[in-house]
Formats: structure tokens, C-alpha cells, sequence
């Protein structure tokens, strides 16, 4: 699984979730992180591999089973590690480039069509906005969707106990509305666009 996105979109916060709920369901795990600018909001990509005899952490060229993007423009990043059969779960959320023209939604969709038809865009931070006034657990919301969709080998439970242990206190309702939240709109929310 690969997330990626632009600084203080909480990938590693995503990560340590991830890492700490694979822990709780005794599942075998490596992780890394890959910094750009990311105090200048550049791009921040992590990667986790579940499994067995995993001898790096780093996700190999066209072996993502999972590219989820935390900022839609972001997911192009992804390309180089996806396949026919990855999925990409898109926040439809687009960061402001200083001085570039953004990449528009309709472009994005047509390179990833290139290399995978399992494209799902949803509005999250919009979503999350929309519910609680801030678009901020956007990643929460994605991956909370992620595991009640059966796209990562976790079970939801252990992403909620995780959420418990790696979540300040002061933020730790918000995330659980939020995890509940996805939930609701798991059924909802096909798989391909």
C-alpha cells in the first residue's frame, strides 16, 4: 500500500495507525517514508507491505495493490507503482501550486486510466467538512473507508484500537466520528469510477 499527498495531510500519522492496527492482528509489516518539501507542503509518499518474508519496505515498480492519494493531483506519483489491478482511492481534493496551473480532475483520471481502471475519487475533506467543519481527518476518513472496503488485509476493529493508542486525546473523538462516519458510507461508495 502506498499513500501519498503533500505535507501536514498526516501520512505518517496514517502510517503509525497502519503499523500499530498490523501489530494488533499479528500481521508481519515494513514500512518507509519519503519526504520531499514536505514543511512546504511538497509531496510526502509512505510505504507499508504486509506479509511474509518481506525483505524491504519500499513498494516495487507495478506492485501496489493499494495507491491511496491524499490530494488528487498527488496520485500520479503512483503511477510507477501500480498495475492493472492496483486500486486508487483518491481524495478529490486539490492543493493550490504557486505560480503552476493545476492539473484539472478529468486529466488525472485519464493518466491513471492508462494503468488502472479501479479509480474511486471521493470527496473527502469535502465529506469530512461538510460533517464535523473541518476537512483535517480527510486521511482518517479514507483509510477508515479503506478497511471496511476490504482494500487493506486489516481488520476494522484493530484501525479503530489503533486510531485509540496513536491519536491525541484532544483530537481522539473527532477521528472516531470520523472512522464511524466511513462506515456509513462504505455501502455506499462503489469501487470503480
Amino acid at each position: 500500500m502506498l499513500i501519498v499527498g503533500t505535507g501536514g495531510q498526516g501520512q505518517i500519522t496514517l502510517l503509525q495507525i497502519l503499523a500499530e492496527a498490523a501489530l494488533i492482528d499479528n500481521l508481519d509489516f515494513k514500512s518507509s517514508e519519503l519526504h520531499g518539501l514536505s514543511q512546504r507542503g511538497g509531496s510526502v509518499e509512505v510505504h507499508i507491505r504486509f506479509g511474509q518474508e518481506l525483505f524491504s519496505p519500499l513498494i516495487s515498480k507495478g506492485k501496489a495493490n493499494l495507491i491511496l492519494a491524499l490530494e488528487a493531483q498527488e496520485s500520479l506519483r503512483g503511477l510507477h507503482f501500480s498495475n492493472p489491478k492496483t486500486i486508487f482511492l483518491i481524495n478529490k481534493y486539490f492543493a493550490l501550486i504557486p505560480g503552476q496551473k493545476g492539473i484539472s480532475e478529468r486529466r488525472i483520471l485519464n493518466n491513471l486510466k492508462e494503468f488502472s481502471k479501479k479509480i474511486i475519487f471521493i470527496p473527502a475533506a469535502e465529506i469530512c467538512q461538510k460533517e464535523f467543519g473541518t476537512g483535517v481527518t480527510a486521511g482518517i476518513y479514507l483509510l477508515s473507508l479503506a478497511v471496511f472496503k476490504k482494500l487493506i488485509p486489516l481488520k476494522p476493529d484493530s484501525i479503530l484500537k489503533a486510531i485509540k493508542k496513536i491519536i491525541p486525546e484532544k483530537h481522539l473523538e473527532l477521528n472516531k466520528k470520523t472512522f464511524q462516519l466511513a462506515k456509513n458510507h462504505a455501502k455506499e461508495i462503489g469501487t470503480e469510477k
